[in-house]
């Protein structure tokens, strides 16, 4: 009967370990330049704030020419939702977290906007 507790202890444990990590755990983060794409609440059970920057810079496609990245991204504090829906199109610096896997009532991305640096 012994075993079987330390046992479960530490399956609970491990099982504690590897949620905080997937879920919790910040993997990096860093500042994203562009224009604001969009700013939408959405979802069916939990509703979360999500926004797509375009970035533009060189990239992949034919020599020289200009081509656009986008970054989605989730946004958990609704004052910064206001901000940005309340200014979509204009230039943001948004600073970001990357978690190893988004949560339902997080956002529907990994990368979780937490600040905004600046506006243009």
């Amino acid at each position: 009967m012994k075993y079987l507790w330390i046992t479960l202890g530490i399956i609970l444990l491990l099982l504690g370990v590897f949620v905080w990590y997937k879920y919790y755990f910040v993997f990096g983060e860093g500042v994203k330049s562009g224009y604001l794409n969009y700013a939408i609440k959405k979802g069916y059970i939990f509703k979360t704030y999500e926004g797509k920057l375009i970035q533009e810079g060189f990239g992949r496609g034919k020599t020289g020419t200009v081509t656009s990245y986008e970054f989605e991204f989730s946004v958990e504090d609704p004052k910064i939702f206001q901000q940005l829906e309340t200014n979509s199109g204009k230039t943001f610096d948004l600073h970001y977290k990357e978690y190893n896997g988004a949560l339902p009532w997080r956002g529907n991305t990994k990368y979780v906007v937490d600040k905004v640096v600046n506006m243009k």
